[in-house]
């Protein structure tokens, strides 16, 4: 099997940055696999990529710009002669399935968000049986698929996106006496919910210690937060993106994920990787991964009062965060463990084989 791999760009983050741990098994499973991203954006998943030994080629083009990427799609896809085609989001799976039909080629889609914009709905449910194959990348959005776009069960498959390493450091515990680090890791847009984080920190009982609030991302809405926690009187550093989440991570005593929506969340599964407890909006894939008291907090999405009672009560036993981030981490090395990774994966291998 030749694959190509489409995917929408190579912006850090995302569903782009476990591209080599998925393209890894499917070249286990003895297919080829060359990367054609629709976009750059920052590029940024371009060298974890390389250094895969996956061969990336990027389109020099925008995002709206969807008849220039379907003509650059098709002309790549004829002189590359692939034997498979695979899509990741929305724009990708829609013009790789006109693709795949134009060269009667089959086709695999992976479903990534829990969110999907109406016009965007209803295109995906309109083409759906173009998908030979469709891959939801959690609990939450393999039910999503089935429910909104009507995919029959014959033709859905769940292999999450997210695969925990053993070996990925550990944070260190709260000791007494010194403030009580969170930290998030997103971009900075009005879907993570960071203008909630803002308005939750300033909810704040007055009596309790203050936090160290950092923030890991980019994004267009940095001013905009900037200026609501000016407003609000709240401390919490927008510190930019991260080259290196892992040691963001470990240096942290707590995890917020205050997300609008998400599909599996590979940040928040990140940071149970760390040893971190975590408090989220019960969105996505985390009211199945996080449960409530033992490895962290859930609160409903866009609710301030919601989300600093769940600060409060973290911050009033800091004691407790180190156990509860024990517990966190033993949970994903199960439930995401690299075992179970590739046998699902090599799963759909074998079921591309057939087609």
């Amino acid at each position: 099997m030749r694959i190509a791999y489409v995917i929408n760009s190579v912006e850090g983050g995302g569903a782009a940055l476990p591209v080599p741990s998925i393209a890894g098994v499917l070249r286990e499973g003895g297919a080829e696999v060359r990367i054609y991203a629709l976009t750059r954006r920052d590029g940024r998943a371009i060298a974890p990529m390389e250094a895969a030994g996956l061969e990336v080629i990027v389109r020099e083009g925008g995002e709206k710009d969807h008849a220039a990427a379907l003509g650059w799609l098709d002309q790549r896809i004829a002189q590359d002669r692939p034997t498979h085609i695979w899509t990741s989001l929305t724009r990708a799976t829609l013009l790789g399935q006109l693709v795949g039909q134009r060269r009667r080629l089959p086709v695999v889609s992976w479903q990534h968000a829990a969110y999907l914009k109406p016009a965007n709905r209803r295109l995906l449910r309109l083409l759906q049986p173009l998908s030979r194959l469709w891959v939801g990348d959690s609990d939450a959005v393999t039910r999503l698929t089935a429910e909104r776009l009507k995919v029959p069960p014959a033709r859905l498959v769940q292999w999450p996106i997210f695969r925990a390493d053993a070996s990925a450091p550990a944070a260190v515990a709260w000791r007494p006496g010194e403030p009580v680090r969170i930290g998030s890791l997103g971009r900075l847009h009005p879907v993570k919910g960071y203008d909630v984080l803002i308005d939750a920190l300033a909810r704040l009982p007055a009596d309790l210690a203050r936090p160290q609030v950092v923030v890991a991302g980019e994004g267009a809405e940095r001013m905009a937060l900037e200026r609501r926690a000016l407003a609000e009187g709240v401390a919490i550093d927008l510190a930019g993106y991260s080259d290196d989440p892992r040691a963001f991570l470990a240096g942290l005593h707590l995890y917020v994920q205050p997300s609008r929506s998400e599909g599996l969340c590979v940040a928040a599964h990140e940071a149970m990787q760390a040893g971190l407890p975590v408090v989220a909006s019960a969105v996505g894939q985390l009211p199945y991964s996080i449960a409530g008291g033992r490895n962290g907090l859930t609160v409903p999405p866009g609710d301030p009062a919601a989300l600093a009672e769940a600060l409060t009560a973290s911050l009033r036993q800091p004691e407790r965060l180190a156990a509860m981030g024990a517990q966190a981490r033993a949970d994903v090395l199960d439930r995401f463990s690299p075992e179970r990774f590739r046998t699902a994966g090599l799963a759909i291998v074998e079921r591309m084989r057939r087609f």
